[in-house]
């Protein structure tokens, strides 16, 4: 959670939060914050555009992972085309490092950027790992691609599965994508990506570059301070969407009035 200008809001208890499931109150059965281990897959967009980008953020990264915690883990996953993980989830940010260094030579990914595809890799691969802690995904691209069978609902359901937060940095000027014109033909096969949207939908948020080692430690700050808020899922069908929501209490939303939450949007029903 921040304030209007990015500042991290912390200090809170779950005394001060809300949480609503398809909008019946809920009993917060455990609250936590910078004590929960954080597991978090780094992946990065190694499509020829972001060579620079790239360079600028492996000087940086050392410094940038200094922020985590004892018992804190990162994995280097790259994609283009395809993906692959270049570093499983390590204590060793200098081995982590090193790879990001390593990633502007990777050229055996093919011709592409296949951003959704490399979202669901990435919540795959944490959902092969043993539960602990706190799960996050933070991409690095420049959020141009187009998607074949991919939607996003795919994605937001391997994210929920991996209980894992997506969190992106979008280098250059691509922004959200433009909506097709009026009776303009659209295959549904194909569909632009949209990492703003994404992480918005899984309870992170996505920035805009601009000094991308300013942005990546940013970023790592944000992750590490987030609230974890669990409770008692009613019992459900399968496969049915449910809705969160998460609000301050109203004497602290009178204290910081200007805060913004991020949680994640729902959980599909499980046997």
């Amino acid at each position: 959670m921040v304030d209007h200008n990015g500042r991290v809001i912390s200090g809170l208890t779950k005394d001060d939060f809300r949480v609503y499931d398809d909008g019946r109150p809920q009993k917060i059965v455990y609250f936590g914050q910078e004590k929960e281990p954080l597991d978090l897959v780094l992946l990065l967009d190694v499509s020829g555009s972001m060579y620079r980008h790239l360079e600028q953020l492996a000087a940086t990264a050392l410094a940038s992972l200094k922020q985590l915690f004892a018992g804190d883990r990162v994995a280097v996953m790259l994609f283009a085309r395809r993906s692959t993980v270049r570093e499983p989830l390590t204590e060793d940010f200098r081995a982590v490092e090193e790879e990001l260094r390593d990633a502007v030579r990777t050229n055996s990914l093919g011709s592409g950027t296949a951003i959704n595809s490399g979202i669901v890799d990435a919540a795959q691969y944490l959902q092969q790992q043993p539960p602990r802690g706190r799960r996050a995904v933070l991409i690095v691209t420049d959020n141009l691609s187009l998607n074949y069978r991919v939607p996003d609902e795919d994605v937001i359901r391997q994210l929920y599965a991996a209980d894992a937060v997506l969190n992106g940095i979008v280098i250059g000027k691509q922004k959200h994508p433009a909506a097709p014109r009026p009776g303009q033909y659209v295959n549904p096969d194909f569909t632009f990506s949209d990492v703003f949207k994404l992480a918005e939908e899984s309870g992170g948020e996505a920035m805009e570059g601009g000094k991308i080692g300013d942005a990546f430690e940013h970023m790592i700050e944000r992750i590490r301070a987030r609230y974890s808020l669990q409770y008692d899922a009613p019992q459900t069908a399968p496969g049915v969407l449910h809705r969160i929501q998460v609000q301050l209490t109203p004497e602290t939303r009178a204290h910081h009035m200007n805060a913004v939450i991020r949680a994640r949007a729902g959980y599909y029903g499980v046997q």
